[in-house]
């Protein structure tokens, strides 16, 4: 990694942008993909998995034989673990559960906001050489709890048909039972708009390369929500004296290895905190399996050497990373400072790894600087927040000259009407009643 030392706050920004891929390129790619499945269907998806996942498939819909086969694949062990991850899952996305509260802002006039699952949701899933079986608990749990009526799952098959045994046993766990083998932008332009096999959703959620990246951000112009936009994993780490550099390298590696355009950054105020991480990252680099994914990210990464503590917390605003791991034993001094995070580790044991699998919070997290502006997956990624308002006489009389004088104002005269006609109707009953009153 190379170390850049006290870098002026005027290159700051410059050092935060990420790579570069070719946008007329990819988009022209992807939109092709999306154009022909939304034409052809499950006939474009044959040819695309085909052409890209090198498998000819009879059909596309996981069977209850191979849920049952994959769950005899999984080891008890791993299961156990899948188990302990979930129960922590669920527990902290059911602490995020609201119930609806009415609040009177006149009176008569009572408001509130009630949660609503989105009916139709698909969740994507990468296979690969990293099958993010993990995935399906951080999206299919909230997905549940929420309460949506229908959850379908898509994820890219090996070259022989097959689906990873982890993710059939993840999913049949939490309760998805409509999984289907198909990657890539055509999985994504099949939960779009809809095949002759897949069902078309509300909204997409999971990570996926630039193809599904893309795929998610075109279809999303043409009415389909996603989650939010994504790219390549990121981490940034602040150490300072008391942090351990063994812990701090693992914590780097742990993102590099997910791919050669993901990227680490170390930024602290000492010398011999960078020295002495650089070596232990060249060090344990070595004996990774993926070392050559990690090598190539290492190599688009970089340590960074600021003048104090404030300095660090204003770099890593600016970066915006997807993971902030404060690995100091005085990390609870940095909180209040931080503001732009996907997800925060605090303390020298509180690694990345944690959040990916089994703390309890979500990793489908903001990446690419998309932190400043978008929170990580939680219960209400699969919610909508529907207002609700009750106005009676008493409230259409407090409040209804202001709303005639703001509409005409606008010169919107049939709003003020709305109005008037009420008004209008109240003083009419209002001197009906008087005038009964003086008759007696």
């Amino acid at each position: 990694m190379k170390i850049i030392n006290n870098p002026s706050i005027q290159t700051w920004s410059s050092l935060c942008k990420r790579a570069v891929i070719n946008e007329t390129s990819l988009k022209e790619t992807v939109q092709t993909i999306l154009n022909d499945v939304k034409n052809n269907k499950d006939k474009a998806l044959t040819k695309y998995t085909q052409l890209l996942e090198n498998v000819s498939l009879n059909s596309f819909k996981v069977t209850e034989e191979e849920i049952t086969e994959a769950k005899k694949l999984v080891s008890e062990e791993l299961q156990q673990a899948i188990q302990l991850a979930k129960s922590n899952i669920e527990t902290f996305h059911n602490s995020q559960k609201e119930t609806p509260k009415k609040i009177t802002t006149t009176n008569g006039v009572t408001c509130w906001r009630k949660n609503v699952a989105i009916e139709k949701v698909g969740l994507y899933i990468p296979g690969g050489s990293a099958p993010l079986f993990s995935t399906i608990l951080m999206l299919g749990i909230p997905a549940k709890i929420a309460g949506c009526k229908e959850i379908i799952l898509c994820t890219p098959p090996n070259k022989e048909g097959a689906i990873n045994p982890a993710i059939l046993y993840t999913a049949s766990l939490v309760g998805i039972t409509q999984i289907f083998k198909a990657g890539g932008a055509q999985a994504i332009g099949a939960m779009a708009y809809g095949t002759e096999t897949i069902p078309n959703v509300y909204k997409i959620l999971g990570p996926g390369n630039q193809f599904v990246t893309k795929a998610k951000e075109l279809v999303q112009q043409q009415g389909v929500a996603i989650d939010m936009p994504a790219g390549p994993s990121e981490v940034l780490v602040i150490a300072d004296e008391t942090s351990n550099p063994v812990f701090v390298a693992a914590d780097l590696l742990s993102q590099a290895e997910h791919g050669a355009d993901s990227q680490a950054i170390l930024v602290t105020t000492s010398d011999k905190v960078a020295q002495n991480v650089t070596a232990e990252v060249n060090k344990q680099l070595e004996e990774l399996p993926r070392k050559e994914l990690a090598k190539k990210a290492i190599e688009n990464s970089f340590t960074v050497i600021l003048n104090s503590s404030e300095e660090c917390i204003q770099f890593s605003n600016e970066y915006a990373p997807e993971h902030l791991i404060i690995a100091s034993e005085k990390a609870s001094e940095y909180i209040e400072g931080i503001v732009n995070a996907g997800s925060v580790f605090l303390g020298n044991y509180s690694c990345e790894s944690a959040g990916d699998y089994a703390s309890g919070t979500n990793h489908t997290l903001p990446t690419n600087g998309y932190a400043k502006n978008y929170s990580g997956v939680s219960l209400d990624s699969f919610v909508k927040k529907i207002t609700f308002q009750e106005v009676t006489k008493e409230g259409i009389t407090a409040i209804g000259k202001s709303i005639e004088l703001m509409a005409a104002a606008e010169g919107l005269q049939a709003h003020k009407n709305a109005i008037t006609v009420r008004l209008k109707e109240l003083n009419n009953l209002e001197s009906f009643r008087t005038n009964v009153r003086n008759l007696n």
